[in-house]
């Protein structure tokens, strides 16, 4: 056999590679997540930082994103090496993420409205640290999933594997936490919520090394794409003149915001609203992970059926009416019995968004290419992430507002006023709902539909049979 029959043969599709490559879901979940979970309950109950200042330096923290992931996304479009352009930025932030999670629960001081601005400080530096590399290896990871599986049958069966890998990341960076730290809002266990950060970042590391060393590696006829990859500016404005990116945007920033504001009020409403004590955070991560478990079950025998039935769009619209159905009884349950079944309900249309996320981000970079003739997936998803993390300023833009009018900017938990428990219920529910109300109106503008997305798959696949015969 030739080499270039060995090259050929390597490119398809297998049950190994996939899982492979799903191994890298472990890293960004359980770091991304464990953040989003613990970062502000730590800082507001734990460290005691007000919650202006936290607003404040998330607010600075997506000042930098907003040059921080385009042009790592640029930079990585733009990479040539003998490993490819995604691997060696997969390998040079590894390490980096796994002692950043570590520090991100070591502030220099606590306790005191005096250490306020030496531990904002500390907030504000180790949180745009994590952003450098969370960006830096999600957005290469996740620009090897259209490069690797071009067709969309590879693409779904492979998006299967990682969502599973993903939901199991999921229960990890929910059940981990609850193991080390009795209670998620108690000062005394400051210590704890650090052996935490060290196990993950054991967990990181390993996962890591799994997909480093297995993972499928990019295709041969894309190796040359690095010579036509604009420059930074020019590729934000290619990824922002794309009708079909333009309108993703709003759909993903609510369902982000969503995505944020759930897990970061959890422990709050699990504690002040549902009434879980001390010593019972274990049922913290049960809410999440019932959730999460929920969503895994319903993305294959639910919405994998319906996409293949009705297309990607229409999916989209029901399972983003159904979440918000599921959303509302947050604002009336009393118990953890209740909130036990309604976040496993909430699952159903959560698993719809996370099912046809990666789905819908490969048909837009398939449509950008088919337009300029170069994948920029790295770009896109560089553009995306930072638009993503837009949704992080809403969400504590949000909590800012509601804490600050109920009296609770600094932690009180013996002031927990009825004003309180309305303002964790509202952050749960009705901005959740108001979100996923404007990416629903969204939907209906997105284009990449019917007969115009058939089209662009047959001019793709024109498009890559010209460029293997070039390999």
């Amino acid at each position: 056999m030739s080499k270039r029959e060995e090259k050929i043969e390597d490119l398809g599709f297998s049950n190994k590679k996939a899982t492979a490559y799903s191994f890298g879901q472990l890293p960004v979940i359980i770091s991304y997540q464990g953040f989003t979970f613990l970062i502000f309950t730590f800082y507001f109950t734990v460290v005691g930082l007000n919650v202006v200042l936290i607003t404040l330096g998330f607010i600075i923290w997506s000042i930098w994103n907003s040059a921080n992931d385009p042009f790592l996304g640029t930079l990585s479009d733009r990479t040539h090496t003998r490993w490819g352009r995604r691997l060696p930025w997969l390998m040079f932030s590894l390490i980096p993420i796994a002692i950043i999670m570590v520090l991100l629960f070591t502030p220099p001081l606590t306790f005191g409205t005096e250490d306020q601005m030496t531990n904002f400080l500390y907030f504000m530096i180790i949180i745009i640290l994590f952003e450098l590399f969370f960006s830096m290896f999600d957005i290469n990871y996740i620009s090897l999933l259209p490069e690797v599986f071009i067709t969309t049958e590879e693409r779904t069966r492979a998006n299967n594997f990682r969502q599973t890998f993903a939901i199991i990341g999921l229960i990890f960076a929910f059940v981990l936490p609850t193991l080390f730290i009795p209670d998620l809002t108690n000062r005394k266990y400051l210590i704890n919520y650090q052996l935490y950060g060290i196990a993950v970042a054991i967990i990181i590391v390993l996962g890591g090394i799994i997909f480093l060393k297995f993972t499928p590696k990019e295709k041969a006829e894309f190796q040359d794409e690095y010579k036509s990859a604009p420059s930074f500016g020019k590729s934000i404005k290619l990824c922002l003149k794309n009708k079909s990116f333009r309108w993703f945007l709003p759909i993903e920033i609510g369902s982000w915001f969503v995505y944020g504001m759930l897990p970061t009020i959890v422990p709050l409403y699990g504690k002040f609203v549902l009434g879980i004590g001390e010593g019972e955070s274990i049922f913290l991560a049960l809410l999440l992970g019932l959730t999460f478990i929920s969503a895994a079950l319903f993305m294959n025998i639910l919405w994998k059926p319906v996409v293949q039935k009705i297309g990607l769009r229409k999916t989209w619209l029901i399972s983003k009416s159904i979440w918000i159905l599921t959303l509302i009884p947050l604002l009336f349950i009393r118990d953890l019995v209740s909130g036990l079944i309604v976040f496993f309900v909430i699952g159903i249309g959560l698993a719809g968004s996370l099912y046809i996320y990666d789905l819908i981000v490969a048909d837009i970079i398939d449509e950008d290419e088919v337009n300029t003739g170069t994948r920029r997936e790295a770009s896109y998803y560089g553009v995306l992430i930072f638009f993503q993390r837009t949704a992080t300023i809403f969400v504590f833009l949000a909590i800012n507002l509601v804490f600050t009018n109920v009296g609770w900017t600094v932690y009180e938990p013996e002031n927990v006023t009825p004003d309180v428990i309305f303002g964790l219920r509202m952050l749960m529910c009705i901005f959740p709902i108001i979100a996923l109300v404007i990416a629903i109106l969204a939907i209906y503008k997105y284009p990449l539909d019917g007969e115009y997305l058939q089209s662009v798959k047959e001019k793709l696949q024109k498009l890559h049979e010209e460029k293997k015969m070039r390999v």
